[in-house]
């Protein structure tokens, strides 16, 4: 099966085992062909993001049904493309003018669907509940993006994080990736640049490395090892129901795993993993850091691990996204004192 197709390729198990997640007639839409995929990816991202949206799934499994039916409509891949940008908060999604400290949030789709088809994801939420958000600031207001990427190692080898930052990059005070993790909120303190686990992405493809040979994504150049540049010692202030970890444990070939006390003790060492593990969590965390070095910024980012969830649940959605809007609140205050 294409790789293209094999989310899609959920949507019958999941319209039985999620049918009431969508409103009646949203697993068979009928759409007009003179629609714009463009527009509609917009109207799909407008309608899910709320400050109090606590499910990350309807959008995912509504992004699936309508991609498949566009396609069957004959839309061209520049306009699917267009569609899933837009559909995701990546395209048109810029701060307005009034705002006096800009703040970008990424999540990312539910994964592990063939195991659980009723997977969600607690920081494809935190996007959801972000997006527009704004902080009241002694002088000013902080003003919040946010949008949510794919699960799939193809998009990354495409520099979708890259491109999509570029658009931001002039315009950002703050960028905070998110992802679900571990047991606790986990501040990554050492993006490793490598791949090194055998987890396979939305699309059932692996991202080629393993612990005794971790590779390099195509094309991805900087040192071994990033740092996060978020105020760690405030936000590890932050109490709820779960502890705040500034975690500087990663994995390299020479000495295995350590933890690592500066970003010059791991300059001559190869990654194997980063403090963020040796998938995409870990890659957003270390292209986002390197795309801002490179453009000369001092734009302070980093990578948040939410505690991890099996499944869905609700009452544990809404206890990791409390905490982890307070996370995002004190970064920003902390640095904007």
């Amino acid at each position: 099966m294409s790789e293209t197709y094999i989310e899609e390729s959920r949507l019958a198990t999941a319209e039985v085992s999620l049918g009431s997640l969508l409103p009646p007639g949203a697993w068979r839409p009928a759409l007009r062909p003179e629609v714009n995929p463009r527009q509609i990816g917009d109207e799909l991202w407008s309608s899910a993001f709320d400050k109090d949206q606590l499910d990350d799934r309807p959008l995912y499994w509504q992004r699936l049904i309508l991609a498949q039916y566009l396609r069957e409509l004959g839309a061209e891949s520049s306009d699917l493309l267009e569609f899933e940008l837009a559909s995701r908060g990546m395209l048109g999604n810029q701060f307005s003018g009034g705002a006096t400290y800009r703040v970008l949030v990424t999540g990312f789709d539910p994964f592990h669907l063939d195991d659980h088809i009723e997977q969600g994801n607690p920081s494809g939420v935190v996007a959801l509940q972000h997006q527009h958000k704004q902080i009241v600031l002694a002088a000013g207001r902080a003003e919040i993006r946010s949008m949510i990427f794919p699960v799939r190692y193809k998009d990354f080898d495409e520099f979708l994080v890259e491109r999509v930052l570029e658009t931001f990059t002039d315009k950002v005070d703050m960028v905070i990736t998110v992802s679900m993790g571990r047991t606790g909120f986990d501040l990554e303190r050492f993006p490793g640049r490598r791949r090194s686990v055998s987890t396979r992405d939305n699309v059932r493809q692996a991202g080629g490395g393993s612990a005794e040979k971790p590779i390099i994504p195509p094309h991805l150049k900087g040192p071994e090892f990033v740092e996060f540049s978020l105020p760690a010692g405030e936000m590890k202030k932050c109490m709820g129901d779960f502890p705040v970890n500034d975690n500087r444990l990663v994995t390299t070939l020479e000495q295995g795993e350590i933890e690592a006390v500066s970003l010059a003790a791991l300059e001559s060492k190869t990654a194997v993993l980063g403090s963020g593990g040796g998938y995409l969590s870990n890659e957003i965390a270390y292209r986002a850091i390197r795309h801002i070095q490179e453009k000369g910024s001092l734009v302070p980012a980093g990578h948040i691990h939410t505690p991890g969830m099996r499944g869905y649940d609700q009452g544990l959605v809404q206890k990791i996204s409390k905490q982890c809007a307070d996370l995002i609140e004190s970064a920003i205050h902390a640095l904007v004192r």
